[in-house]
Parts: structure tokens; sequence; C-alpha cells
């Protein structure tokens, strides 16, 4: 067996996700994703061919992570409350992979002056490209994109998700009804989580 120096296997500990993550391992703007355990979790992994259901954006505040998301309305979350609420406690965190030019002190303050105009809204539970109300993906990509231009996924069509399996058609008679809109702009965690834009920074 290969012996490997304290500093080494201290970072793959962290790496690998002993315990939450420090502020010190985290940046602005860092994209923050797990499997939800919400009434509606099934129904988007089952659409999007995705275990990750849900996310939000990571921001420091006095020296401490918060995820800022939208739920029941669009808030700051402590991150351990955040990460305690998903499936098993996993989670992996994301970054612009030309981060350390991107991610500047101007950039980052765009990215907090878009993200305070979301604040407070309610949570998009049909899942609408309007701004009257938001839901997780929705909120990041839009929160990149008008800050500092980057779009991360792909935005699709709702048609373009796989739609045929009944947990995902109960789910949608359920919020729509008869009139289910095939042509509403979506953007789902799944599209975003696999954007090329992104790196894996911590996994656990």
């Amino acid at each position: 067996m290969k012996k490997y120096p304290l500093i080494i296997l201290s970072f793959l500990l962290v790496m690998v996700g002993c315990g939450n993550p420090s502020a010190d391992q985290l940046r602005d703007g860092d994209i923050i994703f797990q499997t939800s355990q919400s009434s509606q979790s099934a129904a988007i992994q089952l659409a999007t061919h995705s275990k990750y259901s849900h996310m939000g954006m990571i921001f420091l505040q006095n020296g401490r992570p918060y995820v800022f998301e939208a739920i029941r309305t669009v808030q700051f979350t402590p991150l351990d409350q955040w990460i305690d609420r998903g499936k098993n406690g996993k989670y992996i965190i994301k970054r612009l992979q030309n981060a350390n030019s991107l991610i500047t002190p101007q950039s980052i303050e765009k990215l907090k002056a878009v993200a305070s105009t979301f604040k407070g809204k309610p949570y998009d539970l049909t899942f609408e490209w309007s701004d009257d109300s938001i839901y997780c993906s929705e909120l990041v990509w839009k929160i990149y994109e008008r800050g500092i231009g980057i779009q991360i996924g792909h935005l699709k069509k709702l048609r373009d998700f796989d739609l045929s399996n009944a947990t995902v058609r109960n789910k949608m008679k359920e919020r729509y009804g008869d009139k289910i809109p095939m042509d509403e702009t979506v953007v789902s965690p799944g599209d975003m989580f696999s954007s090329k834009l992104l790196q894996v920074v911590i996994e656990n």
C-alpha cells in the first residue's frame, strides 16, 4: 500500500466529503446540487434522467456559507441546514472552470445585485419562465446570465423532457390539469449539472 504525506491525505478526505465544507473551501458563486426529498423530486429525476433535483448558489455572509435557493420562497439558507434536507446528506459543489478570471470582486457584486431582485419571490410550481415566481435551477441560471452573461446549461422546452413515466404524468396533471404548456422554456438541475462550464470542487 502506498504511503502518502499527511497533507495529501487531508486534501483527499476533504474532496470526498469528510463532513460539511467550511467557508474557506468555498467561493461566492459556487453551485451546489442535491437529491431533494420533496414530493416532486422523483418526477424531476425521471423527466430529466438525473438524480439531482434541487440546487442553489453559495454566497458567503459574515464568513459563513449560505445557499441562495428557491424553496417556499427565494431565500438564504445556512449551508448545513441545506445539506441536511437532501437525501442522505449527499451533495456536489461545482464551480466555473475559469473561476479565477471570471469570479472577481466586481462580478460577485453583479451576481449579488441580480440575486437581490429575486429574494422573497414565491416558488414556481408550474416551472414558468417569467420572473413572477422562480424555481431552483431557473434562479441560478438567471443570476449567472443576467449578472455576468454566462449561460450554464442549455434551455429546453417542456416537451423535450421524458414525460412518459406515470409518476411524471401524474405530477404534471396535478400541476397543469389538461393544459400542459409543452412549449414553456425550462432549465433543469440536471442540465446545469452536466454543463461543461463547471467543474467539481467538493463531493460528498
